[in-house]
């Protein structure tokens, strides 16, 4: 079935439909990682976006519940060079079309994503569309693309109440910002007691469970859409219990201390982001998605040190605070999906900060 994808600076590409009828509008943005599709379908931070994957050829061990980041498809559309129609892999349950399908995913295989990677790293990321109408006609849709916004998504997809996951060791409040499933089992594997609280518990009742350690995960959109909770992570901060951010949450954090946040061009949305960690002087390789970032600009030094930049295009990527227990991350060091190097920054700020 024919497919179109089209941006609204009026580019319009034809390919072929390989997932749900229809149409999707979204943000267009492009993921480099050679692999980790099953991951970048079910990772909430993509919520409302077309994923665009510069690696050509998709699809090739088909689909495994073992590599979902969440227990649904988050991403609006997919467009993919080339879709692999014989997948194998002793650990397939089905094939990348039929998921996309079963999950009403619109997608589109066969166009340049070479000349989409280019369009959006000159131009910016985009709003677009896939269509598979037969009769698509830019010019019938380009309002509706244009006049797209995404609100709320961290209220859509963070936890709905409280809960709480038993361990021996440290006892960990995890604030839920609409975090894939990877942080939390991280946790777990290292016998944490977890209590994991949704995006807007009031600071008050977070407190009240004694934590030893608080962390803000990670999450989709623009951190400034959640200020209605820096008042929360202000007092968390007061509180003086340690805090780690990873992602959204070291967007928040920054904010709540005074510092801004500002939107990337195109986006650090990969498994092979290089970091510098300027304390111990090496590169790490790391997983990231997220479409901001700190304004270095913003960075007062006597609040927070900068321990981590991106070597790609030095934006700020970690924090330690001045004079508080809090360490913060703009990539995953638990590492999911994507390399593992970075996970000793988890262990080391437990390490650092134990009682």
């Amino acid at each position: 079935m024919l497919a179109h994808l089209a941006l609204e600076n009026g580019t319009v590409f034809k390919g072929k439909s390989i997932g749900a009828e229809g149409e999707c509008i979204g943000e267009v943005v492009f993921n480099t990682g050679m692999t980790g599709y099953q991951g970048v379908l079910t990772d909430p931070t993509n919520y409302g976006q077309i994923v665009a994957m510069t690696y050509p050829l998709i699809g090739n061990i088909g689909i495994n519940e073992e590599e979902y980041l969440s227990p649904k498809a988050h991403v609006k559309g997919l467009v993919i060079r080339e879709h692999c129609t014989n997948p194998t892999n002793y650990k397939m349950k089905e094939t990348l079309s039929d998921f996309l399908k079963r999950n009403n995913i619109v997608a589109i295989e066969g166009i340049d994503t070479r000349a989409l990677t280019r369009i959006l790293r000159e131009n910016g990321t985009m709003k677009g569309i896939i269509s598979t109408d037969p009769d698509f006609d830019i010019k019938d849709k380009i309002h509706l693309i244009k006049e797209y916004s995404l609100k709320n998504p961290v209220a859509e997809l963070s936890s709905d109440a409280p809960s709480h996951h038993c361990g021996n060791g440290f006892h960990i409040a995890l604030i839920d910002l609409g975090s894939k499933n990877s942080i939390l089992p991280y946790l777990l594997n290292r016998d944490c007691d977890v209590t994991v609280f949704p995006w807007n518990t009031p600071a008050e009742e977070v407190l009240a469970k004694k934590p030893e350690f608080i962390v803000l995960s990670d999450g989709p959109g623009d951190p400034k859409e959640c200020a209605g909770i820096l008042g929360n992570i202000q007092k968390l901060i007061n509180s003086g219990i340690p805090i780690l951010g990873i992602s959204l949450g070291h967007l928040l954090l920054a904010l709540a201390s005074g510092m801004d946040t500002v939107k990337l061009k195109y986006g650090h949305r990969g498994v092979n982001h290089p970091v510098k960690d300027t304390e111990l002087g090496k590169c790490v390789i790391t997983a990231q998605n997220h479409g901001y970032v700190v304004d270095s600009q913003s960075v007062d030094p006597r609040i927070a040190k900068i321990t981590h930049i991106n070597i790609n295009d030095n934006t700020v990527e970690g924090f330690k605070y001045i004079n508080k227990k809090i360490m913060s991350f703009q990539f995953y060091p638990e590492s999911s999906s994507g390399p593992c190097e970075a996970g000793y920054l988890i262990d080391s700020f437990f390490e650092s900060y134990k009682q």
